[in-house]
């Protein structure tokens, strides 16, 4: 088919059919190896060579969610980079976190970027929140012969839905079970110990700068435990990403609103090491 278009110069059929709203279907059909899930599966498990993503933080506020990452990548016990980015923009009203193999993970996201812009482009309206979980879960599904050869890649999603007029979470497991979680919640290495933090802090009615700094102070918990997750490092101004998604959109904390959330729990945790405390009543 391919060939034969190349050769006539028309426009293979795929490209001009209708009844493919979803990019990764005439993906799969037109250049399948072009799917991570698709490609040779290397023989053992590279899983402790290659960088590892890690930690994620969501938590709801009235009329959206706030989604937040560490910084830092680890490959076996060493620190493979400082700042890498693990919280993006899915589309205007969502927003996709990876932890796991970092390569796979961005390829991901990429894909499920385009996979929402496509069906867009293609229907003339936005899925819903429910129909890009849905999306997200088949193409993590997808990468299964990686996650047994140690190479998975986990995200967290969360969007604003606007019949709830509030913000929905949805986590994964690595064959590509979805799940939606309540309130918060956390994926990686350091998720125990942030999530703990997080159920401590959350309370329904968080203000937007409040679920944000809740965000961090989870994440500075994680680090506190965790080798895998990187805490603030205020010397080389590498802080958390934070997003907000509400109805007004996805939008992205700039560097001096995180960093200056990021130093007041720095030095918060001077005079209280372990954080702040939830009231008894």
């Amino acid at each position: 088919m391919a060939s034969h278009d190349a050769h006539t110069g028309r426009v293979p059929g795929l490209f001009v059919n209708p009844d493919l709203s979803s990019f990764t279907e005439f993906l799969g059909a037109y250049s399948p190896q072009s799917l991570p899930g698709r490609r040779p599966v290397p023989a053992g498990s590279a899983g402790d060579a290659i960088p590892h993503a890690t930690t994620i933080v969501v938590v709801t506020f009235p009329g959206g969610v706030v989604m937040a990452g560490d910084r830092r990548a680890t490959a076996g016990h060493q620190i493979a980079q400082r700042d890498v980015e693990k919280v993006f923009r899915a589309d205007e009203f969502s927003a996709i976190a990876v932890a796991g193999t970092a390569g796979i993970g961005m390829e991901l996201v990429r894909l499920f970027q385009v996979e929402l812009e496509h069906y867009e482009k293609r229907e003339g309206r936005t899925l819903s929140v429910e129909g890009k979980a849905n999306r997200l879960a088949t193409l993590v599904r997808g990468n299964l012969g990686m996650a047994m050869q140690g190479l998975a890649v986990v995200p967290l999603f969360a969007g604003y839905d606007e019949e709830r007029d509030g913000g929905r979470i949805f986590s994964y497991d690595p064959a590509g079970g979805r799940y939606e979680e309540r309130d918060f919640y956390s994926i990686g290495s350091g998720s125990v110990f942030a999530r703990g933090a997080l159920k401590k802090l959350w309370r329904a009615d968080l203000s937007v700068e409040d679920a944000a700094l809740v965000c961090v102070q989870a994440l500075y918990d994680a680090a506190d435990d965790d080798s895998a997750t990187g805490g603030p490092d205020l010397t080389r101004r590498i802080f958390p990403v934070v997003a907000v998604v509400s109805d007004e959109g996805y939008r992205r904390l700039g560097e001096d609103e995180v960093g200056a959330l990021a130093r007041s729990v720095v030095e918060g945790r001077y005079d209280s090491p372990g954080g702040p405390t939830a009231p008894l009543r």
